[in-house]
């Protein structure tokens, strides 16, 4: 009863390779995928056609829906000037790059998949682009989950993994009544909810260089993060011989977004 829980692929295909074969290992057939196929990467249209040959069910992520939507669709907030013309560059590659067939493909990925109390999204309920962070308000990531009919919010888009339990309990409110000036109070049962991210199968930030996914045990509920090996230095090659901006691949082989930390990133790696 075991499915797994792949997102933020990016173009890598070694990386995308190494993940699937892992699951197959595990004997496990069901597998969902939260989008973000595309970007940074090396090799959209081998990733692309890979989830297609296999039939997975993906949701359409912000790279995604911003390839087939253009650069005034993203709402992603870039720290730098330099970051935003290495954004726009990769997009401009993997726009000329990608076959009509593909991105038509990409077109019609749905924004969200339901499997009964299980909801599977790109980066929340109500956009591709909104992080969910693992620090987030807790009132406000259990409203997510909440307002969203899911026990379980299966998200990416961080590239970060992590499991957080959004225990239930009860709140006190305020609640201001029409032609009423003095307000009363209520008390609110809370429910037990979940937010699960599985990082980034393409582009791990969380610290190290393997490809993260997760496991659910539909029976127990239990939920695992696994990390798994793939050969780093190839796709950092590819993204180089594919006139990629060179930071991807130095930020690819550290396993985390340093650059993109800097105010100007230049002195590490671009030239």
């Amino acid at each position: 009863m075991n499915h797994a829980v792949i997102s933020c692929l990016h173009a890598n295909l070694a990386a995308v390779e190494a993940v699937l074969d892992d699951i197959d290992a595990q004997g496990i057939k069901t597998i969902t995928c939260l989008g973000d196929l595309v970007g940074y990467g090396p090799q959209p249209n081998e990733v692309v056609e890979l989830i297609r040959q296999r039939n997975i069910p993906t949701c359409q992520g912000c790279w995604d829906e911003d390839i087939i939507d253009g650069l005034n669709a993203c709402e992603c907030s870039y720290p730098s000037q330099l970051a935003e013309r290495r954004g726009h560059r990769a997009h401009h590659w993997t726009d000329k790059t990608l076959t009509d067939e593909n991105k038509n493909f990409l077109a019609e990925l749905p924004m969200t998949l339901r499997r009964n109390k299980l909801l599977f999204v790109h980066g929340s309920p109500n956009s591709q682009h909104e992080y969910l962070l693992p620090d987030m308000n807790a009132f406000a990531a259990l409203e997510r989950v909440e307002t969203a009919g899911a026990e379980t919010l299966f998200c990416g888009h961080t590239h970060q993994p992590y499991l957080r339990e959004l225990s239930g309990g009860s709140i006190r409110v305020r609640v201001q009544q029409r032609g009423n000036d003095t307000p009363s109070e209520q008390e609110l049962e809370l429910p037990m909810r979940r937010i699960v991210n599985a990082g980034s199968v393409g582009e791990p930030r969380h610290g190290s260089t393997k490809a993260t996914y997760v496991v659910h045990n539909e029976e127990t509920n239990e939920v695992t993060i696994r990390e798994v090996d793939y050969d780093v230095n190839k796709t950092c090659q590819a993204i180089v011989e594919a006139g990629l901006p060179e930071v991807f691949a130095w930020r690819l082989s550290h396993g985390f977004e340093y650059a993109e930390r800097a105010d100007d990133a230049s002195h590490v790696c671009e030239r």
